[in-house]
């Protein structure tokens, strides 16, 4: 009996470049549509550097596109799914709640991340606002020098403009969701 073969994903760096191709869009034009430099997109097409929540959507909007598009995995169990979303978006799994809303301005996620981690580097900064709901676990959002505290039904809205960074500061799993508007 022939193995069945097990889907793959595509890393995200290849999709952005595939859709830009396909649409015969230029790295500059992404650039001045999203404020990224062309070697920091190069980079991130070439999979050497892995671009944040607020960046993708960015992109995906420049490519007007679904965001989903980037974040859904291919592949059937929650585990390999989580696992999979982990490796793209270093410590944290997410999970797009609006998959089909291409050039829509408001976006929501289920961000599962591991106990005491964040995410790597400077914190994240994008246009718009962002809203913040624990459904499990601790966390801290540093939005600008503020810190807030969050517990499991807890939540901020804030402007995402400002630099902010999340992390799960508990010893167990944190599960929230993230709803973004982007204009």
């Amino acid at each position: 009996m022939p193995r069945k073969k097990r889907a793959t994903s595509v890393p995200i760096g290849k999709k952005i470049k595939q859709v830009r191709t396909k649409k015969k869009m230029t790295l500059d034009q992404i650039a001045n549509a999203t404020g990224n430099s062309i070697d920091y997109l190069k980079q991130v097409e070439a999979g050497q550097k892995i671009p944040h929540v607020g960046t993708l959507l960015q992109i995906a909007r420049a490519l007007e596109i679904d965001s989903g598009f980037f974040l859904r995995e291919q592949e059937s169990t929650l585990k390999r799914r989580v696992k999979a979303y982990t490796q793209r978006t270093e410590n944290y799994a997410y999970t797009t709640l609006t998959p089909g809303a291409e050039n829509k301005h408001l976006k929501a996620f289920k961000i599962d991340i591991e106990p005491m981690q964040d995410h790597e580097g400077v914190g994240y900064q994008h246009e718009g606002e962002e809203f913040v709901y624990v459904l499990t676990g601790n966390i801290e959002v540093v939005v600008g020098d503020h810190v807030n505290t969050l517990a499991e039904g807890d939540s901020l809205h804030f402007n995402s403009a400002i630099q902010h960074k999340i992390r799960n500061i508990g010893d167990a799993p944190a599960a929230m969701l993230v709803v973004l508007y982007n204009p």
